[in-house]
């Protein structure tokens, strides 16, 4: 294990490091400029931003919006797989290819799917008489509408994730236990949630945590399709803590902001697992 531990810690734990060491001191963008200890005050600077407070209400609700969607749909496509067996073994397989496909490619494949005058979806839904005119649902230019239309091509990719993680979890769950309840007269719906959600626990915890992670750290899908626009309606942590570095050449706040994303992502991160895992609760 010495290999991997050597470059765990030459690549992850030193960056760290020095990535929340940084967050104390105002830097200069230039190479080799001074550098002056200024404490809290990045941390301060950051929090009263209403820059930093709506990009962290916008990570929130799209990560939160992504996260439930992935899980729901993710959920019922693991079920309908284990209720047709080893019949859905090439629906497997046809499911599974999103997760093969750059984020980067998938954003802009969504971007002339949703752009607006031509984009292909409007155009099917004008097309079926769904909507009257093919730019009457703006996806990508409507701040109201732009936040959850970048989150599509991320639940189009990740779905998949969730179902096969859930998929896997449902192969481990006794299937006495569910003809017992069945023969009791259970119904599906009770089935579901006293017993296979229950017994999914860690699984949807590990599940959850991790796609939790990745959709709040979201990046270059929503870059690809909108650059943070229309009026900053879909700027995250993650597209401020960039322009913040890149753009407006501040990393010791670029710094500050990511610390307190990444000690929030710890904090949800531990939650998760005492409320969904519950480890020692088998045990009780």
């Amino acid at each position: 294990m010495l290999p991997a531990a050597l470059f765990l810690a030459a690549f992850v734990l030193w960056p760290l490091v020095r990535f929340v060491y940084d967050s104390f001191f105002e830097i200069s963008p230039f190479a080799g400029a001074a550098r002056t200890f200024v404490g809290f005050d990045n941390y301060i600077a950051a929090f009263g931003s209403e820059t930093f407070q709506s990009a962290s209400m916008r990570t929130v609700v799209y990560t939160v919006f992504v996260v439930a969607m992935e899980f729901v749909l993710g959920l019922a496509v693991a079920l309908l797989f284990t209720a047709l067996g080893q019949r859905s073994t090439v629906f497997r397989t046809l499911f599974m290819y999103p997760l093969m496909i750059a984020p980067v490619v998938a954003g802009l494949l969504w971007r002339f799917l949703l752009i607006d005058n031509f984009g292909i979806v409007n155009e099917l839904l004008a097309d079926a008489g769904i909507i009257s005119n093919p730019d009457q649902i703006q996806w990508l230019s409507n701040p109201d509408l732009a936040l959850f239309s970048v989150a599509i091509p991320d639940i189009w990719l990740t779905t998949s994730f969730i179902t096969l993680v859930l998929f896997a979890g449902l192969q481990n769950i006794p299937g006495d236990v569910i003809e017992a309840a069945r023969i009791d007269g259970a119904r599906y719906p009770r089935v579901l949630f006293s017993i296979i959600i229950p017994l999914l626990r860690p699984v949807i915890a590990v599940a959850l945590i991790v796609r939790g992670i990745d959709a709040a750290r979201a990046f270059d899908v929503i870059l690809i399709q909108t650059d943070g626009g229309p009026q900053g309606s879909t700027t995250t942590l993650s597209l401020l803590i960039y322009r913040t570095m890149t753009r407006f050449g501040d990393p010791g706040l670029a710094s500050a902001m990511g610390t307190v994303y990444l000690l929030v992502m710890l904090a949800v991160s531990i939650a998760a697992i005492l409320l969904i895992w519950r480890p020692g609760a088998g045990a009780r």
